[in-house]
């Protein structure tokens, strides 16, 4: 069931989105050759709760998860597409590509961002998937401003994307997002126009492409949490909280 947020709500969101950005942007910062995954994740945890707010993903446990996340952040290199633990032997190399992903609570209300970062000397093939992913993301963006149903963001993601020949992930989508780090809708990377849910006022979503440089194929991880590419290809990830309001479309998190 789609739950419809009020103007005061969004506001609060905004605020919170705002800390989200900022928080990404810092951890975004130390993202270095040598640099562990854990000590980004302690950088992560100590600018969100100094702050009062809380990460949505510490201890989050969702439906059929034999175990809570252990971490504020998820930090995912190379071919881990989402979740992946960031750990204190996971440690950032040259030509790496990371993305960092984190919900926070503020004032009671969710928000959830993704990045992606290349470190150093990463190839043309990594540079370009980044790219496109980044693209991808702002293109779900504008078609959301003139949208009437989910699936109309869905045709435009994979519109743009499926000319490079990179694979959009399916089995792995947006959500909304609010009361809770997921809630309805889902907000899938590929679609029809005219398909899912209608867009109203108040409803407030996180969109999110996945795109892999090879297959769009992945599988869960032995560690319960993280999901691989299938063929060990490199993946990005870029995500944003959006806002549907009588003024227009509010990027919650930018």
């Amino acid at each position: 069931m789609i739950k419809l947020k009020t103007e005061e709500e969004i506001k609060i969101l905004r605020e919170g989105g705002i800390r989200l950005s900022f928080i990404l942007k810092e951890v975004a910062k130390k993202v270095a050759v040598g640099v562990s995954a854990k000590e980004l994740d302690d950088l992560a945890y100590k600018l969100a709760t100094e702050n009062g707010d809380e990460s949505a993903f510490l201890n989050y446990k969702g439906r059929g998860d034999r175990k809570s996340y252990p971490a504020s952040l998820c930090v995912s290199i190379n071919d881990e597409v989402v979740h992946g633990i960031p750990t204190e032997d996971k440690i950032i190399k040259d030509g790496d590509i990371v993305s960092l992903d984190m919900g926070l609570i503020h004032k009671g209300l969710f928000t959830d961002s993704a990045i992606t970062v290349p470190v150093g000397n990463v190839d043309e093939v990594g540079i370009k998937l980044i790219n496109v992913t980044r693209e991808a993301l702002r293109v779900a963006i504008d078609c959301a401003k003139k949208a009437k149903n989910i699936g109309d963001i869905g045709y435009a993601v994979e519109r743009f994307v499926k000319p490079t020949r990179f694979g959009i992930v399916e089995i792995l989508c947006g959500h909304g997002v609010g009361y809770a780090v997921h809630e309805d809708p889902f907000i899938p990377n590929f679609g029809r126009r005219g398909d899912g849910a209608k867009i109203e006022k108040g409803l407030v979503i996180a969109i999110e492409p996945m795109v892999n440089e090879g297959t769009k194929e992945v599988f869960e991880g032995t560690d319960g949490f993280s999901f691989k590419t299938r063929d060990g290809k490199r993946s990005a990830h870029f995500e944003h909280t959006i806002a549907f309001t009588k003024d227009g479309v509010v990027v919650i998190t930018e």
